[in-house]
């Protein structure tokens, strides 16, 4: 979705910005007072963790769309840094645990504790990934929840409010559809086009790929168009099919080899061209597969850290987003990151190193 929060965390009045950036994602939703008092206490300790442990880092803020087209929308927060990485993990999810003198004392535990789906991963000398997503409804608090095989994380270009991407999934029976647009340019036009992409998957998952992009390329003529890629696994058959129009990435890996799935040039909306080649591939239980507009550097390194690929989806994405750029080597462009996995995804609490 198109509204997205980033805050640098470098000193702790950032503090203060991270936990409003919930507070205003809340808002911006609907979600009740008490998942928004939630929300604003895992901002907060997630932040004060990167102070005290990592040197500072970012929290970023994303609106996640429920797979099954459903009205309610979660909100979903990241913290990333390249810190020294988390010792002991263990303690560090332990409820209450807390060494920073700025904490509500809630610590990393109680935020786990709180969302709905809480993944943490931390690598020693190369930093920590932590995802939290509140729900509009606290079900499940303390559970694992069931296996998601999708996620995916969304910045916008010079910390902007609208971000031209956008990416979400749709499961329709033994289905699992992945979207991602990139809207032509930047600014709030650009993120109009990407979210009514995003907005028609909910009516047309249950077509192929290629059809799904001629639907789009209808729906977005409007607007000024998208680079669009869609990939769709049937879980029955065991297989993925995968077609793009546009300047958009995909990588898939099976085992341990990462090949590119190529798109065709072109605009969904503006320039469609004749054929769109389909792609199709196995879909393994070991397979895995990343999505990405050109805001990510053309040379990015896949992961290899098998732990890593074990996590849940929306870690593996802000992951690699956070990898693929630095202080030294900003992005130039939106960018979102996308993750296909088969469900085979751990627990609630994702905390293995």
């Amino acid at each position: 979705m198109s509204r997205v929060w980033e805050v640098p965390v470098h000193d702790s009045t950032r503090v203060r910005d991270a936990r409003m950036a919930a507070r205003e994602a809340c808002v911006h939703v609907g979600l009740a007072p008490p998942r928004t008092a939630d929300a604003e206490l895992v901002a907060t300790e997630l932040a004060t963790n990167l102070l005290k442990h990592a040197g500072g880092g970012r929290i970023v803020v994303n609106l996640v769309a429920p797979p099954s087209g459903g009205a309610d929308t979660s909100v979903q927060l990241f913290s990333l840094d390249h810190g020294p990485g988390i010792a002991d993990v263990t303690a560090a999810l332990r409820d209450g645990f807390t060494t920073a003198d700025i904490s509500l004392g809630a610590g990393l535990g109680s935020c786990r504790r709180i969302a709905n789906a809480f993944h943490l991963y931390s690598a020693p000398g190369r930093g920590t990934v932590a995802t939290a997503r509140i729900d509009p409804e606290p079900d499940g608090r303390g559970t694992p929840v069931g296996d998601v095989p999708a996620g995916g994380i969304t910045v916008a270009l010079a910390q902007a409010e609208q971000c031209g991407d956008a990416w979400s999934w749709v499961r329709s029976g033994g289905l699992r559809t992945l979207l991602l647009a990139d809207g032509l340019g930047h600014g709030p036009k650009a993120a109009h086009a990407a979210g009514a992409a995003v907005a028609e998957l909910r009516r047309i998952a249950h077509l192929p790929p290629v059809d799904i992009l001629r639907r789009l390329h209808t729906v977005l003529r409007p607007t000024r168009g998208a680079a669009v890629s869609v990939a769709q696994v049937d879980t029955e058959r065991a297989e993925l099919t995968f077609a793009g129009v546009g300047n958009v990435g995909a990588r898939l890996r099976t085992g341990n080899t990462w090949t590119s799935l190529l798109t065709h040039p072109g605009i969904v909306g503006a320039y469609f061209p004749a054929r769109v080649p389909l792609r199709r591939v196995p879909w393994h239980r070991d397979s895995l597969l990343v999505v990405h507009s050109d805001g990510l550097p053309s040379r990015w390194s896949p992961p290899e850290d098998p732990h890593l690929l074990a996590h849940d989806p929306s870690v593996v994405a802000a992951t690699i987003l956070r990898d693929a750029g630095s202080p030294a080597r900003p992005v130039r462009d939106d960018t979102s990151v996308a993750v296909l996995a088969p469900d085979r995804r751990t627990s609630a609490h994702d905390s293995r190193l």
